[in-house]
């Protein structure tokens, strides 16, 4: 009796066999190719998903089961969806009384699946079943898991298209659906999902079972799901505007962090509450996890249960300037898409940048509405301008970018969607005013409440607010092709004559571009805004002194102006508003790269800056003069010009402020005046001048190493380690890598292994690129090439090692993702034979994947450097060493 089911079900198995259609007897399946397209279409739609998955991060392997139910439009036997890398055992569909078995197959490396029936399925409501497992990812993609100090932890990351290496779904943003997740653990770990978790967890089978409420309809690039022993700390948001009742608030890390979670608990409190004002209305979800990871790149903004690095959330009140505004302005940032993105979401990645060009201009906005002392409205506004360097180029691509395959989705996440789409929404929002523009946005995130938007509705809110017909004409052509605006102007008594043209370097021919520009001028005490539609247009503006052509520093554009003009405009540079003071800095800086403007006027600049109240526009020239140094551009002569304009500038403020490298002692002090020792500790040091600070380094990094915590603060770390391993030598190196590989503190790790990496030796290189320490993340080996390449003596090494590694670098979901920041790390020469190297090594092994165009980017700055260099490198060099 036992043989019968056997029988029966290699009879049922036989017939399924023969009725699939892709599957010939005797051979083996035919693979049947993806969706051209990236997108699976319309034919089957998701309506819910229930996961219940079981995860142990201390097991190589996670899985579980998974329904789905959908919609097909019209009878099926197959359907597409997504899946990568997943062990499927069972694939069921049931309609109604009918239960089809189907057969998996997985169609391309991005992870486009196909599921083929036994039978057609009808049209209308189906379920899919599915019982699978998968492995965890080491780097953070998918579900990932990391040991840390002994205990392991599971977190997800699946933006863009990561789930599908989590669960079987339909991997992108315009399905919205509600998720049930029920999620099966050791007992004593805690369980993170979107929502509330119901109830205490049940033991069953030796498990510990959480089950979650529904969520709201979410993409499957917003789920999340974290397992592990954390430390967490809970407070609670209370009742605001339209609030009535309190939002539970958690912070949750990984038990060594657990002292340090204080601060941001309670700055995620406050912004959220900053940002609850500015869209008027409540956080759109029950609850807020703020969770950290030790090896995130960045931040994820998860619905209800937001992902950070760790070190941006683990500090506290007397940790650095710098990593105080970096949580600000990534939280903001995080918790401002929770409306803008979460809320309201993208129906297709080539509006990624409706969700973080806002989410970056906001995070600025509320990062700055949170701490004023902080110094971030000077930082949004050099996003926008570092974000210039790149759109400059002609191998460039709009902020809105066509998305055809699903390979091209990474290459969207790059400086043009966060800098210069922020900086682009900022000059729409100054230029049309904040609360109107504040309206718009309410409207668009009103009429989209948990679906889904694309750029003609977002165009559409801002242009039922504005008075103007031109203004989303004007967006349209700054967000719908590439480039940066350069404004040649002319004064004509109270009348100013602009020409537009696109801006490039010296030796590279302008090609065609119009812009609709939102231009505001400013002469004295008055502003005036106009909507320039033409190639040259005059402007009148009244009042006395120079007219400054980009008032705030809010348009996205560069100028270029006669010499009187720009004398006049650096004479009163320390009278601008901080905004202002950047836009010159910058306009300056692209005027000599263009072969126009001269090293002399920018250290003018400099003298006239150095006292600037704002500390990011009293160092801006300074930062510009060293870039060209750091280009090797600039030779010895002209590097002992820059160390003693440095001293002339910055060892009277060094005296004035002081420097003690102890933990904690300008804690107290103005966030602004402990912003700018950093700097002036960082102009000096290599300077004649800065031998006591070095010897002060030297001095406290020996006593940090040996134990004593208080002898280093953080903000002196890079300096302070790279002097240690300098004076220490190769005796050192050991010492200092184990230190940093036992560690888990999320500052002192990467700045120690930073600092081995930039000995600029050699050896050094390449006994750390080859260190097989268990301990040493892949994330870490690559931030170590980082490092190697930006030192001139290392640079050529490690440029050969990523070339011999290229392909296992690229290889899996994290290396197409490493593949955009790759060609940023090999391209830091300066001449067009290097241009014509990398270009030769490097496209064959980047060709179809998302690193495609940054490698196409590196190579033109590059050869742009080396143009420059070969056109105007010896007079760039003189200029420097007549510099005092």
């Amino acid at each position: 009796m036992a043989l019968r089911p056997v029988l029966l079900l290699l009879l049922l198995v036989a017939a399924w066999r023969a009725m699939v259609p892709t599957v010939a007897r005797g051979q083996e399946p035919i693979v049947v190719a993806a969706p051209a397209s990236g997108q699976l279409g319309d034919a089957v739609r998701p309506r819910a998903y229930r996961l219940d998955l079981t995860v142990d991060p201390a097991r190589p392997r996670f899985g579980g089961h998974v329904e789905i139910d959908v919609l097909l439009v019209g009878d099926a036997v197959s359907l597409d969806l997504h899946g990568r890398s997943l062990s499927v055992a069972r694939v069921e569909a049931v309609s109604g009384n009918l239960r089809v078995p189907g057969s998996w197959q997985q169609l391309d490396a991005e992870g486009a699946a196909r599921v083929i029936f036994a039978q057609a399925l009808p049209a209308g409501p189906v379920t899919l079943a599915f019982d699978y497992d998968a492995p965890f990812a080491d780097g953070p993609s998918g579900m990932f898991r990391v040991a840390v100090e002994g205990a392991w932890y599971s977190w997800t990351h699946f933006q863009p298209i990561d789930a599908r290496a989590a669960f079987p779904c339909f991997d992108e943003p315009g399905f919205k659906t509600p998720f049930v997740l029920t999620l099966r653990t050791p007992p004593g770990l805690l369980a993170i999902g979107n929502s509330p978790e119901v109830g205490l967890a049940a033991l069953e089978q030796g498990m510990a079972v959480h089950r979650f409420a529904p969520t709201p309809p979410l993409p499957t690039y917003l789920v999340a799901m974290m397992v592990g022993p954390f430390a967490t700390l809970e407070g609670d948001a209370p009742p605001r505007g339209a609030r009535r009742t309190v939002l539970p608030v958690r912070l949750v890390s990984t038990r060594q962090n657990a002292a340090r979670l204080q601060y941001a608990l309670d700055g995620s409190r406050q912004i959220v509450g900053l940002l609850e004002d500015y869209f008027g209305e409540s956080f759109p979800f029950p609850k807020l996890d703020q969770v950290t990871s030790p090896v995130l790149p960045g931040a994820m903004e998860n619905a209800a249960a937001s992902l950070y690095r760790d070190d941006i959330l683990v500090l506290d009140p007397a940790s650095p300037v710098a990593q105080q505004r970096m949580f600000a302005t990534v939280v903001a940032h995080e918790l401002g898409h929770q409306w803008f993105g979460d809320l309201v979401t993208p129906r297709w990645w080539d509006d990624l940048w409706l969700n973080e060009s806002f989410a970056n201009w906001i995070g600025y906005r509320i990062g700055h509405a949170w701490r004023p002392d902080l110094g971030i409205e000077g930082e949004a506004l050099g996003a926008g301008y570092e974000a210039m360097e790149t759109d400059a180029l002609l191998a460039g691509r709009p902020v809105r970018q066509p998305i055809a395959r699903s390979s091209d989705i990474d290459s969207a996440f790059d400086v043009i969607t966060y800098g210069k789409g922020g900086h682009v929404v900022g000059m729409v929002a100054a230029w049309l005013g904040e609360e109107t523009f504040r309206e718009a946005v309410r409207r668009h995130i009103a009429a989209h409440r948990f679906g889904t938007a694309n750029s003609e509705e977002f165009f559409a809110a801002i242009a039922s607010v504005a008075d103007n017909p031109k203004l989303v004409p004007a967006l349209r052509s700054f967000v719908e092709q590439p480039g940066v605006p350069l404004l040649a102007l002319r004064r004509d008594g109270d009348r100013v004559i602009v020409t537009q043209l696109r801006y490039t370097t010296a030796g590279v021919a302008p090609p065609p571009g119009r812009w609709i520009i939102p231009l505001c001028l400013r002469r004295g005490g008055t502003r005036a805004c106009f909507i320039m539609d033409q190639h040259t247009q005059s402007f009148s503006i009244p009042g006395e002194g120079p007219v400054f052509p980009n008032a705030g520093g809010t348009g996205y554009y560069r100028f270029e102006l006669t010499a009187g003009h720009w004398r006049d405009l650096i004479e009163t540079a320390d009278r601008l508003p901080a905004g202002e003071a950047l836009a010159l800095v910058d306009s300056l800086w692209g005027s000599i790269r263009a072969g126009r403007g001269t090293i002399g006027e920018m250290a003018r600049l400099a003298h006239k800056l150095i006292r600037h109240p704002d500390p990011r526009a009293a160092d801006a020239a300074d930062r510009a003069l060293a870039r060209f140094v750091r280009e090797n551009i600039v030779g010895a002569r002209g590097r002992r010009g820059q160390r003693l304009l440095r001293e002339k500038l910055y060892l009277p403020l060094l005296r004035e402020y002081g420097f003690d490298p102890r933990a904690g002692i300008y804690a107290q002090e103005p966030a602004a005046r402990a912003q700018r020792r950093v700097h002036v500790v960082n102009a000096v040091v290599g300077t004649g001048g800065g031998r006591k600070v070095r010897r002060a380094l030297a001095a406290a990094a020996a006593a940090y190493l040996a134990g004593d915590r208080a002898a280093l603060d953080p903000a002196w770390f890079d300096h302070a380690f790279d002097i240690h391993l300098y004076e220490g030598g190769s005796e050192a190196v050991p010492g200092l890598l184990e230190r940093a590989l036992s560690s888990e503190d999320p500052v002192f790790r990467p700045a120690a292994l930073g600092a081995l990496a930039r000995t600029g030796e050699p050896q050094m290189a390449a006994s750390l690129l080859a260190l097989a320490d268990p301990r040493l993340r892949e994330s870490e080996r690559r931030d170590l090439l980082d490092g190697i390449m930006s030192r001139s003596a290392t640079r050529e090494y490690g440029y050969a090692w990523a070339l011999s590694h290229v392909a296992a670098l690229l290889a899996g979901g994290e290396g197409q993702a490493f593949s955009t920041r790759l060609p940023q790390i090999i391209g830091r020469f300066c001449s067009v034979t290097w241009a014509n190297r990398i270009a030769h090594d490097f496209r064959g092994a980047f060709a179809g994947t998302p690193g495609a165009l940054e490698l196409e980017r590196a190579v033109e700055r590059v050869r742009n450097c080396g143009l420059l260099d070969d056109m105007m490198g010896p007079q760039i060099d003189a200029e420097f060493a007549a510099l005092r």
